[in-house]
């Protein structure tokens, strides 16, 4: 496993070897919430790379809000990709790192040889709507400065999207808390203002346009499930996954189904 520094992004890469796997994380993860997930891969014969998002783990300082945003992230990783002869790569993506692959795969679709989208969003459609959630990012941001990082990891894992976390293990939910409070105030601030659901371009009207073969993961539980059937309706011939008794984070409450769905749609033609 080797380290990648390049622009603002830090990744881990498992090497030459292999069809090439990206791995983005959610809001407050890093690239190692795929360590379980990466290693199924790797012994498939793939090669991962899992970086940082902007504003996460090793790619927490961020010099100007445009560097984090989504659009911004997605051409900066389409340019590593094609750097480190990984492109086109299957590209798998969580919540915040689901959005970046959308950017991805409508902005470079040839980055991309298949996309799998967990929890997905296509973000709020209405103005008046997305000024609202950027101005509550905005204070959350403040608040995340103003109250440090452990007040606000405190705060967020009450949010309602997580409400199946009671569910998990307590060795489970440490090891995520402790990957959360690997992070920074200064760059969950910045990635909240600059890439949040309020700031990100909608995508609705360009779901069409996404031509990689793409499965959509969802869990039942989740408050958001709409938002993945949505983006999985828009998107030409996607395949939807619903994962039972899980919620917004299936990779993590059912992490045996989510692999399974995963590795089978990779595999799927190799099969045939």
């Amino acid at each position: 496993m080797t380290a990648i520094d390049w622009l603002a992004l830090s990744a881990r890469d498992s090497g030459d070897a292999g069809d090439p796997v990206l791995l983005l994380h959610g809001f407050t993860g890093t690239g190692s919430v795929w360590a379980s997930l990466a290693a199924s891969l790797r012994r498939k014969g793939f090669r991962t790379i899992a970086p940082d998002l902007p504003g996460h783990g090793r790619s927490g300082a961020v010099e100007d809000r445009g560097s984090a945003s989504v659009e911004r992230t997605a051409d900066d990783l389409a340019r590593l990709l094609a750097r480190i002869g990984a492109s086109p790569a299957v590209v798998l993506g969580y919540s915040l790192g689901a959005r970046v692959a959308l950017a991805l795969a409508v902005a470079h679709p040839e980055s991309i040889d298949r996309l799998v989208l967990e929890s997905p969003s296509a973000v709020i459609a209405d103005p008046a709507e997305r000024a609202v959630r950027r101005e509550a990012d905005e204070r959350l941001a403040d608040e995340i400065e103003r109250d440090g990082l452990e007040a606000f990891i405190d705060r967020w894992e009450r949010n309602p999207l997580f409400a199946s976390h009671a569910n998990l293990s307590p060795r489970r939910a440490a090891h995520q808390r402790d990957i959360r409070l690997r992070n920074t105030p200064a760059g969950l601030a910045a990635s909240l203002r600059a890439a949040g659901q309020g700031a990100m371009t909608p995508l609705h009207d360009r779901l069409g346009e996404v031509r990689a073969r793409t499965l959509v993961i969802a869990g039942s539980l989740d408050p958001a499930r709409d938002r993945a059937e949505q983006v999985a309706a828009g998107i030409p011939g996607a395949r939807l996954a619903v994962i039972d008794r899980a919620g917004h984070t299936p990779h993590l409450e059912r992490s045996e189904a989510f692999r399974r769905l995963v590795i089978d749609f990779l595999l799927e033609d190799a099969a045939a």
